[in-house]
């Protein structure tokens, strides 16, 4: 069921780009860095995308980019955030999609329940931060490491 979605994502993504050019100029998402006894860290493998994301999303309109996030890591994860998330760097997705923006908050105050994706979610779980799957998503896993291993945040998703 999930594989068609990985089929048709090439050629629909063009599409979606091309509607959000014409109704915005810019873009913005969101991405949770949910970090679980301070040695693991959740990631979500999506139905139409290869490897594994931090999970998250774009902002909606009339949402701020907080709630955005709480938003995405309920419906992606069955995350309910206990305590504000935490801004820790933003960056420039120039690469994949001129105008759009990241911004990665981090959350260690948490509660687990049922994942609410309605298929666009394959899987998530938590990684420790030593053992990473191998296909987790560059910007991810990048990420990761700045906070991990103190690198300084990279500008460039």
């Amino acid at each position: 069921m999930e594989d068609w979605k990985r089929l048709v994502e090439p050629y629909t993504r063009p599409l979606f780009f091309a509607h959000s050019r014409m109704t915005r100029g810019k873009t913005l998402g969101v991405r949770g860095m949910v970090i679980e006894d301070n040695a693991r860290v959740l990631l979500v493998e999506h139905t139409y995308l290869e490897g594994w994301w931090l999970p998250g999303g774009g902002v909606d309109a009339m949402e701020t980019t907080g709630d955005a996030v709480m938003r995405e890591l309920r419906e992606e994860a069955g995350i309910t955030v206990l305590e504000p998330p935490k801004l820790i760097s933003i960056h420039s997705n120039e690469r994949f999609f001129p105008g759009d923006h990241v911004l990665i908050y981090r959350i260690d105050r948490f509660e687990k329940g049922e994942l609410t994706s309605h298929g666009e979610i394959k899987n998530a779980a938590f990684f420790d931060f030593d053992a990473l799957p191998d296909n987790i998503n560059g910007g991810s896993l990048r990420r990761i490491q700045e906070v991990t291993q103190g690198f300084p945040p990279d500008p460039l998703w």
